[in-house]
């Protein structure tokens, strides 16, 4: 079996003066980082973390945070990265699910712990800054040996990361992966998109997130350079591709639609050093990627998938432009099927629930194993995404199951109200959802944030629906909001709309 520190101090062998990572202006060579692994490996161990234990980590962007992700594989550890920002009790709601004993955190958090009666852990709280309060500081690994400790107890089976499904609300399934997990999604993307040595890749979404730790550990496990962004604006982006010689990186679709409209400024940087540029989380309008193929001369890719099953599904613009609305077809490692209600398999066309049999499947939800079983069927984990297959076997997405709205029995597809309506020149975004009805059950809303500096108003988009969707899509109530609510990787969150429109907007 494969151990990802094996992997690790095996490149920073071969390449030890070459720089293995930068983040905000500060920049190791892969000796450099490697004697820090080790050192966080050793201090981690004198204070008490064991294989097995897991670590809860309010995790920033930064290069500690990714060298304790390999210190942590390193004696065989698990750590479960959150959201810094989320609520107190939605932290220790996670911590508790996925059995944290471990806390490692900024003395700004556990000052507001303190404060609050945050998580408190039965092992070891580890302060990154400074010391606080009696707690070990992180900056004292600095003084421990530089060798690497190694345990021959390791098998690479261990849990790396246990990640969460949901945010600041809900009840969080936390998914399990490994280190194989890591791994094999690791060198799927390498193979995927011909990643090597002389790559620069980007991460510029949160490391808390899967995909921004599958970007970081792609570089460092074949001897190429890792970038990663503390926080994100589509200046900062555009200015770090440049400067860092960026080759390669995936970015959600957030990012996307601001780095495009960013482009089309006069004094947007020129990006040369860009080869191939994938799009994950949410779909990207024709226009976008059109532009950004435009303005970037690069290869451009759109994706599928989800932090249970990684990257599913992938599509070449560049190669297949008559196919502008898929998320393209299943990766080496994938199989796609779309099953009906019924559970029987759909046909070409015939829009069901995505499922998908994949070797880069996680190892279930932790501590919830039915819930895990409920999801799969013979082999096939169901996503709760809709979407169909075209007779070419290239996938379309359709939106969330849970978003589906059923007015008088009819299926709305969210994504075709909204589709329609990003036709108006004047709209930035806009979001279809289900709104209570006490004679249809639920009807059609609309949330709609206008461009800057444009009017409109709801007469203006309820012609443009009567023109274009059947009257059974058309809204019946429409909101105009300053922004749509979104989580931490940019996705709008639907579920939030209804409460956030009765908070935020006046009478539809």
């Amino acid at each position: 079996m494969t151990k990802l520190a094996d992997l690790f101090y095996r490149t920073a062998d071969l390449h030890p003066d070459k720089t293995a990572i930068w983040c905000e202006n500060e920049a190791a060579t892969y000796r450099e980082l490697a004697e820090m692994v080790s050192r966080y490996s050793r201090f981690l161990i004198h204070h008490g973390v064991s294989r097995g234990d897991h670590i809860g980590i309010p995790m920033n962007n930064s290069v500690a945070s990714v060298a304790l992700i390999l210190a942590a594989a390193n004696i065989g550890a698990g750590l479960v990265p959150i959201n810094p920002t989320l609520p107190q009790h939605a932290i220790q709601t996670a911590f508790a699910a996925a059995d944290v004993k471990h806390l490692i955190a900024r003395r700004a958090f556990l000052e507001q712990c303190e404060k609050s009666g945050g998580p408190n852990v039965a092992g070891t709280t580890i302060c990154m800054d400074e010391a606080y309060d009696g707690f070990p500081s992180l900056r004292d690994a600095a003084s421990l040996p530089a060798e690497r400790p190694i345990s021959g107890e390791i098998s690479g089976e261990e849990i790396l990361i246990i990640t969460m499904t949901s945010g600041s609300t809900g009840t969080p399934k936390p998914i399990v992966l490994t280190q194989q997990n890591k791994i094999d999604r690791a060198m799927a993307h390498i193979r995927l998109y011909g990643i090597t040595k002389e790559d620069r890749v980007l991460a510029a979404t949160p490391l808390y997130h899967s995909l921004a730790e599958r970007l970081v550990l792609m570089p460092l496990l074949i001897g190429g350079t890792s970038i990663l962004l503390p926080r994100f604006t589509p200046k900062i982006w555009l200015n770090c591709v440049r400067e860092q010689r960026v080759t390669f990186t995936i970015a959600v679709s957030a990012q996307l639609n601001q780095i495009s409209a960013e482009l089309s400024n006069p004094d947007a940087p020129g990006i040369e050093s860009l080869r191939c540029l994938v799009s994950s989380s949410a779909l990207l309008e024709p226009h976008i990627k059109a532009n950004l193929i435009d303005k970037l001369h690069c290869d451009f890719h759109e994706m599928y998938g989800t932090s249970e099953t990684s990257t599913v599904t992938n599509i070449n613009f560049r190669e297949t432009a008559d196919k502008v609305r898929s998320v393209g077809r299943p990766l080496p490692e994938a199989d796609v099927m779309i099953l009906k209600d019924s559970g029987e398999r759909a046909e070409p066309g015939e829009i069901g629930e995505i499922a998908c049999k994949t070797s880069l499947l996680c190892k279930g939800y932790y501590g919830m194993p039915d819930k895990f079983q409920e999801a799969m069927r013979d082999g096939y984990f169901r996503t709760g995404d809709l979407g169909y297959l075209d007779e070419d076997g290239y996938l379309y997405f359709a939106g969330r199951k849970k978003e589906l709205i059923i007015t008088g029995g009819i299926n709305v597809y969210p994504i075709d109200v909204e589709r329609c309506v990003m036709e108006l020149p004047e709209i930035d975004e806009c979001a279809a959802f289900a709104y209570p009805d006490d004679r249809l059950g639920e009807v059609v809303a609309l949330a709609v944030v206008t461009k800057e500096g444009c009017n409109l108003d709801k007469r203006a988009v309820q012609l443009h629906c009567a023109r274009n969707l059947a009257d059974f899509q058309q809204p019946h109530k429409i909101f105009f909001l300053d922004q749509l609510p979104r989580n931490a990787m940019g996705k709008i969150v639907k579920s939030r709309l209804l409460e956030h429109v009765t908070l935020n907007a006046g009478s539809p």
